[in-house]
């Protein structure tokens, strides 16, 4: 794939690599930073291999009969694939952030708007994340009242800002040594579940305990990584080329979100409970689930707060992405003290409807006006781009309606209303001439 057409010193004139955050969270990442397929796909995955995903799988598992949960699996993960991948091929080509991509289509200042939307939910994800840390550690020590779990919640919360602080690299090793060792003991139980109701015979004659239309649960398994795989830029922009970051997006999104999703619902059908943690508490195993617990969210919320250190720097147009990623952990952290992981499943279907239409903007957006290369970030002149903002309004409309009454997939149909309606406002010509194409 060609290379990104801007430089490091396409915003606010010369930039000094030296003085700047080496992540790179306001100017291309250069050639020399670029890093391998296996490199991405790693640090995806570490991403998507998140125990909240088990319960969410769990609620799906327990509402369709075994054959149609599969479908429903199938089909929601080929939907976030398709729009993921999407996104990170955007950010292989041009080496952005998906926030500072959104200057392209929304404007200098519209930009301002994605940086909210998305940095803001990553805040509430993590939030989530260290919520469900202090409350399953005290479930499983068996602890009283709130102030230990809050503790907790203060103090993972901390070593996880710290590695986001540290970038790309902590991310990587965290990853690349945790997740391993979590998929084995995911892969683990999940035979032991199969087993237990005597393969998947059993499986298959297990019967509903709960009721979610089809919609709903399709949106919810979407909704799982929606506003996180939105950002799936802020790595892939890494990538060496478009190729990588498309089959890097597929491992994480597809088959590593998609097991589990999987794993939690044959935990729930096989144990009747469908998160880990609890699951390898009440077989004696307290050590190995706090070990899962930890190991798994440790990586993604140091994802989580990368991804809302860099909105934060594009919102404030900062070189550094540090004191957006301080101060989005400590909100994250005080709405895990007030409960906010208690309401995982409604703030999913919340994030699969109002997310992916941001997406299918910027895709759109690229398509008509940017495959053939883009104009440096510093030459941008529109400040809002109403042509961005209609198309968004229309595809959440679209979503937000089809979810309310289960009418087909609501992310797939906010996405494709977004993404045509860009496509077919955005004025071509205009676009050529200041691009010098």
């Amino acid at each position: 794939m060609s290379a990104p057409t801007a430089t490091p010193s396409t915003i606010d004139g010369a930039v000094d690599d030296a003085v700047i955050d080496p992540d790179f969270p306001l100017t291309p990442v250069p050639a020399s930073h670029r890093r391998s397929f296996w490199s991405i796909a790693i640090v995806l995955l570490g991403f998507t291999v998140f125990a909240p995903t088990l319960m969410a799988g769990a609620t799906i598992g327990a509402a369709f009969p075994f054959t149609a949960f599969l479908v429903v699996l199938v089909v929601g993960s080929l939907v976030l694939g398709a729009y993921v991948a999407a996104i990170g091929y955007l950010g292989a080509r041009t080496g952005l952030t998906t926030v500072v991509m959104a200057r392209y289509a929304f404007g200098t200042q519209g930009s301002k708007f994605a940086s909210v939307l998305l940095g803001g939910t990553q805040v509430g994800w993590y939030g989530v994340a260290v919520g469900s840390i202090g409350a399953m550690t005290a479930q499983a020590l068996g602890w009283e009242g709130p102030l230990a779990p809050a503790l907790v919640m203060i103090a993972v919360s901390a070593l996880m800002m710290l590695t986001a602080l540290y970038g790309y690299e902590g991310m990587f090793w965290v990853s690349a040594i945790s997740t391993p060792l979590i998929l084995i003991l995911a892969f683990w139980l999940t035979g032991k579940g199969i087993a237990e109701v005597h393969g998947l015979s059993g499986l298959l004659q297990i019967h509903p305990t709960a009721t979610m239309t089809w919609a709903a649960a399709v949106t919810t398994v979407v909704g799982t990584f929606a506003s996180a795989g939105s950002q799936a830029a802020n790595w892939t922009r890494f990538a060496r080329s478009g190729r990588h970051a498309v089959a890097a997006c597929v491992v994480g999104f597809v088959i590593g979100n998609g097991l589990m999703i999987f794993f939690g619902a044959v935990a729930a059908l096989a144990f009747g409970e469908g998160d880990f943690t609890t699951l390898l508490v009440q077989m004696g195993m307290i050590g190995w689930g706090l070990f899962f617990l930890f190991g798994n969210l440790w990586k993604s919320n140091a994802d989580a707060a990368y991804a809302f250190g860099v909105a934060g720097a594009e919102l404030a147009n900062a070189r550094t992405k540090g004191p957006f990623v301080i101060g989005g952990a400590v909100i994250g952290t005080i709405l895990a003290i007030t409960g906010v992981h208690e309401h995982i499943v409604g703030y999913l279907s919340l994030l699969g409807v109002l997310i992916p239409p941001l997406g299918g903007v910027l895709i759109g957006d690229w398509i008509a006006r940017w495959r053939a290369g883009q104009p440096p970030l510093a030459s941008l002149t529109e400040r809002w781009r109403w042509q961005a903002f209609v198309p968004y309004a229309a595809g959440a409309l679209v979503a937000w309606v089809s979810n309310a009454n289960g009418w087909g997939v609501a992310p797939l149909q906010g996405i494709l209303v977004a993404l045509v309606l860009a496509w077919a406002l955005a004025p071509r010509g205009a676009a050529r001439r200041s691009a010098g194409m």
